[in-house]
């Protein structure tokens, strides 16, 4: 993947070191949740697409915020993580934009907010534990550097492509968003039952997985991407399939609670955006065969 000099979004709000932005917060028992199942929870809120505060009431919670406005003004690249990101945001913007246009729509460019510890968001307090997210309510996507070198340590993810295969998944529940999809399943989620409204969000998760593919594809040319590229996208999603993460805690797969889909599920319908560029092709709502 060769990412450097290449144009940077402008759509990068640079929260880093910021104060007024981490608030305080306060340590709470979670109830009826271990520290391997919340640790779970965690990492498979990085790609929950949504805020993930509301699986944590009950038992945890954050303290006061302290309000503050957001830094103003055109934001600078002030190291290579940033310009990285930058990098690819762009990239995303430049493929569906285009997407967007053949179809004679107008794409809106979500905005990535880099933050570190804890951040205030539309959706509630976003938190590094949580991963990267897209919160709907104004259309940010949230992003704490340090998820990076937790894919790696942590998850045994390698390799650049994995890092902007997460920021591109994230991007691909803001184009959701755009086709008023996301909008219209959370409203459906709300009114069935937990294994119904679980499975709605594994077919939101499995199409963005799908957009992100997609993307690859348009943007494999100027970023020059190469096979182990591909793989490392794939193998990071196999890595955080729901299946996967449960055995990871030791403990039974519940298909019923699987929010993402399988690592099998994620890889396949990456890989079906990858290899046909074609948006309808990433309909995850019609088909049974997931």
């Amino acid at each position: 993947m060769r990412w450097r000099g290449r144009n940077t979004s402008s759509n990068i709000q640079d929260r880093r070191g910021a104060a007024g932005y981490r608030g305080s917060r306060t340590t709470r028992h979670v109830s009826g949740i271990g520290g391997l199942g919340l640790l779970a929870i965690l990492i498979v809120g990085a790609f929950l697409g949504v805020d993930v505060t509301p699986l944590l009431q009950g038992g945890g919670g954050m303290g006061s915020l302290t309000e503050q406005s957001a830094p103003s003004g055109p934001n600078q690249i002030n190291d290579s993580q940033e310009e990285f990101v930058a990098v690819v945001l762009r990239e995303t913007e430049t493929v569906w934009s285009d997407i967007f246009a053949r179809s004679g729509y107008t794409y809106e460019e979500p905005t990535l907010v880099l933050f570190e510890g804890g951040t205030t968001s539309g959706c509630g307090y976003a938190r590094s534990a949580m991963g990267p997210f897209y919160c709907p309510a104004d259309q940010n996507i949230f992003l704490d550097m340090d998820f990076f070198r937790v894919m790696q340590q942590d998850l045994g993810s390698q390799g650049e492509f994995a890092q902007a295969y997460v920021i591109a998944h994230e991007v691909g529940h803001h184009v959701q968003d755009q086709l008023g999809l996301l909008g219209k399943v959370n409203e459906r989620r709300s009114s069935v039952s937990r294994a119904e409204a679980n499975a709605l969000s594994v077919r939101i998760e499995l199409q963005a997985d799908c957009y992100a593919g997609l993307w690859a594809r348009d943007a494999a040319s100027g970023l020059e991407l190469t096979e182990d590229d591909i793989r490392s996208a794939l193998d990071t999603a196999a890595r955080i399939g729901d299946d996967a993460l449960q055995r990871a805690q030791g403990g039974q797969v519940v298909p019923d609670s699987f929010t993402h889909g399988t690592s099998a599920q994620r890889q396949r319908w990456f890989d079906t955006g990858f290899r046909t560029g074609d948006p309808a092709a990433c309909d995850t709502f019609a088909t049974d065969a997931l």
